[in-house]
């Protein structure tokens, strides 16, 4: 056929062109460049960490991630995030049912109010919950009244890492959902099937990649988060205190080795939460090319 081509639609793909028009000096300067800055501010930090972990040997190590408060901290990490993130997959997956199979009144509005913890410091983020379940707060003397305790408790702790791990799922769903629109979910009701075996047989299997995706996020900001939780737990050493505030008062009592010990197990966490993205992101790419093959 003759005639001018479309862009987009050239036998040549768009970055072998570009690629063919930057020099190559341009091309090895972005380069070297993206790396010094991933090696200055990732690598460096990360390798730090974990020499200081080491520096005085692996009993040291041993010692100060095996101690009672430290198994302690990391049970709790790990019993926050457990609560966490299945809590935000369902709320992410109803919110961005809503707002992407349904038209109604404030919408936007809702879209604005998952978007706020983005928004919020953390630590404004824990106040709020100390104003509202603290001793003087709104709730404080009901909840003193019937012996039950948020702040300064491991309900508390929840509630704030809820908060602040609020956005990833739904606003990893959301752009999905919103792209794949309802037809396939209209023609499964249209064959007779019911909203729940539509969700089930339908809309879940489209979504499930971005769903771990989206859980991953949440489970990688809940094991991290450090402002809010800082806030409402009340270091309370053994009860109340998760990693990153373990860490805190072990770096804070001048006990370097122990700080870092722990640090590099959060960070292996990290590295293996990163693993796990890497991963589904590569299983999700395949899975989308044999589909559209």
């Amino acid at each position: 056929m003759g005639g001018n081509i479309p862009l987009g639609f050239t036998d040549t793909p768009l970055g072998s062109s570009r690629e063919a028009a930057d020099p190559k000096w341009v091309q090895w300067l972005l380069i070297s460049i993206a790396l010094t800055f991933l090696g200055l501010f990732l690598i460096l930090p990360l390798v730090t960490v974990f020499v200081q972990a080491f520096e005085k040997g692996i009993a040291v190590y041993l010692e100060a991630i095996t101690n009672p408060e430290a198994l302690s901290a990391i049970k709790l990490t790990i019993l926050v995030a457990m609560i966490a993130v299945p809590l935000n997959a369902l709320f992410g997956i109803m919110a961005a049912w809503a707002i992407t199979k349904f038209q109604f009144k404030g919408k936007n509005l809702l879209i604005t109010l998952i978007d706020l913890p983005f928004a919020v410091s953390p630590v404004i983020a824990g106040l709020i919950f100390v104003l509202l379940f603290g001793s003087q707060g709104l709730f404080g003397k009901w909840l003193f009244a019937n012996d039950i305790k948020i702040i300064f408790a491991v309900p508390g702790i929840v509630l704030a890492t809820i908060f602040v791990t609020l956005p990833f799922i739904a606003r990893e769903l959301i752009p999905l959902m919103q792209a794949q629109g309802t037809s396939e979910e209209e023609a499964s009701i249209t064959l007779g099937a019911g909203g729940w075996k539509t969700f089930w047989y339908v809309t879940l299997p489209n979504i499930k990649w971005a769903l771990l995706y989206g859980m991953i996020l949440c489970n990688a900001r809940a094991i991290g988060e450090f402002g809010a939780v800082s806030v409402v737990s009340g270091h309370i050493r053994g009860l109340t205190n998760t990693m990153p505030l373990h860490i805190e008062i072990l770096y804070g009592e001048y006990q370097f080795a122990a700080a870092f010990a722990v640090a590099s197990l959060m960070s292996l966490m990290a590295i293996f939460t990163l693993i796990i993205k890497s991963i589904l992101e590569w299983h999700g790419k395949r899975q989308m090319s044999i589909e559209n093959h």
